[in-house]
């Protein structure tokens, strides 16, 4: 791999589970690191401390991904902390990570729950990312962050799975319209990792962690540092002629 002087990536929702070792696997690949917290400023600081510990730089920026009005004021706040602290003006990469799950079924999902997972999932990355166009250097790369619901379906996650599915489609138009500026876009899909999301059911419902690892070839859940070492190389120059692709990180889930 080529390395590049401030190589910095930038992912959201990096102060746990799934986010928090994509920015650790980041940092091992060379990149400083910003992450963004909603609420738990302890937990993010834990994570630039650790990323530092690696020899890299890292800050921690508080951002509700839901809101989008906000993503201005972020973006004024991102790039005084680029310049201030990591003396550069641009993003080598961007992981739209930030997220919640809820579980409900089809007949009972709220217009108020559907309208949260359009505002988190969906605009979030959609209107992010377009607020970090001017931020990105050209040959940057953009990781979504999907999930195998879009492919398979459990009950329960209709409305969590229809964002998700959004988001691949939103990925390969975004490869197709930023590929002007060598902007690579592609989509990680992870399987059921056993994290505190979505209350922590696969960590800690052995039934259902029994259920996906006997659907799965390689026998076992996910782990969080099952995916965080695939973004980090999508994220790289290792990946350079990877663009507009979906891939799917499960263990072979539902073959």
């Amino acid at each position: 791999m080529t390395n590049t002087v401030n190589k910095i990536a930038l992912v959201t929702g990096g102060s746990r589970g799934l986010g928090k070792d994509m920015a650790l696997q980041l940092a091992k690949k060379g990149f400083d690191v910003v992450i963004t917290y909603q609420s738990k400023s302890e937990l993010a600081q834990e994570v630039v401390t650790n990323i530092e510990a690696l020899g890299q730089k890292a800050k921690a920026i508080k951002l509700d991904v839901s809101d989008a009005t906000t993503f201005d004021s972020f973006a004024n706040t991102l790039s005084t902390t680029l310049q201030n602290e990591f003396h550069s003006q641009t993003l080598a990469a961007l992981v739209n990570n930030a997220g919640v799950g809820i579980h409900a079924s089809f007949a009972e999902t709220s217009i108020a729950q559907f309208d949260s997972m359009v505002n988190i999932h969906l605009k979030g990355a959609f209107f992010l990312t377009q607020k970090m166009l001017p931020l990105l250097q050209d040959g940057a790369s953009v990781v979504n962050i999907s999930s195998g619901l879009a492919r398979f379906s459990y009950n329960g996650y209709a409305a969590y799975a229809v964002m998700k599915a959004a988001i691949e489609s939103l990925s390969r138009y975004q490869a197709l319209e930023l590929g002007a500026r060598k902007i690579r876009v592609n989509t990680v899909a992870p399987g059921a990792i056993a994290t505190d999301f979505g209350g922590g059911a696969v960590r800690d419902n052995q039934d259902l962690n029994n259920l996906i690892a006997s659907s799965t070839a390689l026998g076992r859940v996910g782990q969080p540092d099952d995916i965080g070492s695939v973004v980090a190389f999508l994220c790289s120059d290792d990946s350079k002629w990877i663009n507009a692709q979906r891939i799917e990180v499960a263990g072979g889930v539902h073959i």
